[in-house]
C-alpha cells in the first residue's frame, strides 16, 4: 500500500514538471519564435533541473511536438464530428459548420500555429510530424465521404481519398492565410465558398 502510494505521488511529481516545462516552452516559443528559442531558457522558466528536464524532453524538438498535437487535437475534435447526413443540404451543413469552426480555431490559435510554420521550414523532425497530422485528418474525412458514397449521397467513381486530400489541403491553404494574416474575406464566406465548390463537386 504505502509503495504504491509514493510511486503514485512520483508520477504526479513527474507530470508536474513535465507539464511546467510544457508551459513554460510555450511561453519561450511565443514570445522568441521557433529559431531563437533555446530549451536551456525553458528549464529555467520552468525552474526545475537541467537532469529532471532532460528526463521528459531532449530537445525543443520534443516539445513542440507536443504543444503541436495539443493544439491540433483541438481541431481534429472539429473533424471528429458526427457525420451521418441524410440529404446533400444535410451534408452542406455539416461540412460547412466544420470548416468555418477548423478557420475560426487557427484566429484562435494564430500565435502558436506561426511558431509551427516556422518549425515545419525548418526541422525534419516537425516536418514529418506535420504530415502524421496531415495523414490523421485525410483518413478521418475519407471515412465520413466513403459513407457518402455508400449512402449514394456522393459520387460512387470518385476516389475518396484523392478528394480527402484535396478537401484538407484546400482548409489547411486558409488555415496558413489566416495565420499569416494575409486573408482578404470573412472566415464565413471562405468557408461558405469552399463548402459549396466541395460540395457541388462531390455530392449528387
Amino acid at each position: 500500500m504505502f509503495d504504491g502510494q509514493v510511486g503514485d505521488k512520483r508520477h504526479l511529481r513527474s507530470m508536474m514538471t513535465r507539464q511546467k516545462l510544457l508551459e513554460a516552452a510555450k511561453e519561450i516559443f511565443l514570445e522568441e519564435g521557433y529559431q531563437a528559442s533555446v530549451i536551456s531558457q525553458m528549464i529555467k522558466r520552468a525552474n526545475i533541473g537541467y537532469g529532471t528536464a532532460y528526463v521528459h524532453f531532449k530537445g525543443k524538438e520534443d516539445l513542440l511536438i507536443v504543444l503541436m498535437e495539443n493544439v491540433m487535437e483541438q481541431f481534429y475534435e472539429i473533424a471528429e464530428t458526427s457525420f451521418f447526413p441524410k440529404s446533400k443540404d444535410e451534408a452542406r451543413q455539416i461540412i460547412n459548420n466544420q470548416a468555418k469552426a477548423f478557420l475560426i480555431m487557427a484566429e484562435a490559435e494564430r500565435n502558436m500555429l506561426q511558431v509551427f510554420e516556422q518549425a515545419i521550414g525548418m526541422s525534419a523532425v516537425i516536418s514529418e510530424k506535420w504530415k502524421a497530422i496531415r495523414l490523421k485528418f485525410t483518413q478521418r474525412i475519407s471515412k465520413d465521404i466513403d459513407y457518402a458514397q455508400q449512402k449514394g449521397l456522393a459520387r460512387a467513381e470518385l476516389n475518396h481519398e484523392l478528394v480527402a486530400k484535396g478537401w484538407f489541403f484546400t482548409n489547411e491553404m486558409y488555415l496558413w492565410e489566416i495565420v499569416r494574416n494575409e486573408h482578404q474575406s470573412s472566415v464565413e464566406e471562405i468557408a461558405q465558398t469552399i463548402t459549396s465548390v466541395y460540395v457541388e463537386g462531390l455530392y449528387v
